[in-house]
């Protein structure tokens, strides 16, 4: 036991340990006499551990034997485990602390000492631990490994089929779909187990009592059988699958017929104004020399969606008065699928561009000549079911030697617009 000595203090008297082999010297300084000694030794103190919680004061003579009540004062451990625990705290510390104390797993139920059984937790075989694989099962430790090899549904395991590997629970999933899957035959023919990739070629070609349709099914034979007999229908019937295939054929000529007309009406040209490429120049104004009157037409175009139908024609060695020297450009009216319903003798202005392609496109100078048609001529009146060969338009529209001076050929070819005046078109 410690001893201790006393420190006056204005308010009170503090009480402080002190070492053994100061106590002589400490008593003689402290109780110079015994009036004095009586004095501080009846002298009201705190007990040391009034930090600690403990609320008891007294004589300073009576210290001594509250100490050795006080639940605050350390002790040594009662299991001698060598450690000095404030009463208060010795149960805690015998039960939960102390190395020597005696604790049963509460898992296997064996007796441990205190530090054995820390030891021994996490290691114990019957603690219940989360699956690693995450599956959400608890199972003892000492049945882990057998769990995550044989029950774990978040286990990889091969499909028998096919040999791949998939995580357990989604295994029911794969069979609905894996191509090796064992099936049988929907027409519950003699055919062994198949493998599920292997039905559709079993049923198209294998299958012997499946019902095959004629080959000529879509050319209207009606035959269904199985393949012995469709392969004596189709030997039996090759006249009449023939009848039914020019059926097909002449059905299918009209169709095209028809989509090819379709499809002219889209590409028609309803603006009023066509853009006409000419390629190969020189090539074909070689042949219109070396061929009397040989002229090139334009694609038909339409002055509006109902309006009148127009196409224009180039002699590019010339003709009458140009023959020779220039390009002769025209325009003629085509029958037209909107004729009844237009004003005639045709009466809108009409003019022609021979673009120039210069690299500057400010300093570009176009060709450009317009007329207004003549109403007492046979050209603009309303064309009859045959087209007119008559056209209207330019014989020296533009000369040879004026192509040369600027950039109206490039490579080659040349651009030429032909445009009716918009704000005559009259249609009903």
């Amino acid at each position: 036991m410690a001893y201790y000595g006393t420190v006056l203090c204005s308010t009170s008297i503090c009480v402080q340990p002190v070492s053994p082999s100061r106590r002589a010297e400490l008593h003689f300084m402290i109780y110079p006499d015994p009036d004095s000694e009586k004095a501080i030794m009846g002298s009201v103190v705190y007990c040391i551990h009034h930090k600690e919680g403990c609320k008891w004061t007294g004589e300073l003579r009576k210290l001594k034997a509250h100490l050795n009540t006080c639940k605050h004062d350390a002790v040594p451990c009662t299991n001698k485990c060598g450690a000095q625990i404030p009463r208060v705290l010795m149960e805690d510390h015998l039960k939960y602390t102390c190395p020597q104390r005696r604790a049963r797993c509460e898992f296997c139920g064996k007796d441990f000492t205190g530090h054995t059984l820390e030891n021994h937790t996490g290691s114990c075989g019957f603690e219940p631990v989360y699956c690693e694989n995450k599956c959400g099962m608890k199972v003892q430790r000492r049945h882990l490994t057998q769990h995550k090899a044989a029950e774990c549904s978040k286990r990889l395991v091969p499909c028998r089929y096919c040999s791949k590997e998939f995580v357990a629970d989604t295994l029911q999933v794969h069979h609905t779909k894996c191509g090796r899957f064992p099936v049988t035959c929907p027409n519950h023919c003699d055919a062994s187990i198949l493998a599920r990739e292997d039905l559709d070629l079993h049923l198209k070609d294998q299958c012997p009592i499946l019902g095959i349709c004629c080959p000529f099914k879509e050319a209207g034979c009606r035959f269904k059988g199985n393949r012995f007999a469709l392969e004596k229908h189709v030997d039996d019937n090759t006249k009449q699958h023939l009848m039914l295939m020019c059926t097909v054929v002449t059905k299918q000529q009209h169709q095209i017929v028809s989509l090819k007309s379709a499809l002219s009406r889209l590409s028609l040209n309803y603006s009023g104004t066509l853009i006409w490429k000419i390629t190969d120049y020189t090539s074909k104004l070689n042949d219109a020399k070396t061929k009397e009157g040989m002229e090139l037409v334009s694609p038909p175009f339409y002055t509006s969606q109902y309006g009148y139908k127009l196409q224009a024609s180039v002699f590019l060695n010339g003709n009458g008065a140009g023959e020779s020297s220039h390009i002769s450009a025209y325009i003629k009216i085509l029958p037209g699928e909107y004729d009844a319903l237009l004003r005639w003798p045709f009466s809108h202005s009409v003019s022609f561009t021979l673009f120039d392609q210069s690299n500057v496109p400010e300093k570009a100078c176009n060709i450009v000549e317009s007329f207004m048609p003549d109403p007492t001529w046979k050209n603009f009146q309303r064309p009859s079911k045959e087209p007119d060969s008559l056209g209207f338009g330019f014989p020296r529209f533009v000369s040879h030697e004026m192509l040369k001076k600027r950039h109206f050929l490039k490579d080659d070819t040349m651009f030429i617009r032909v445009k009716v005046d918009p704000s005559k078109i009259v249609a009903v």
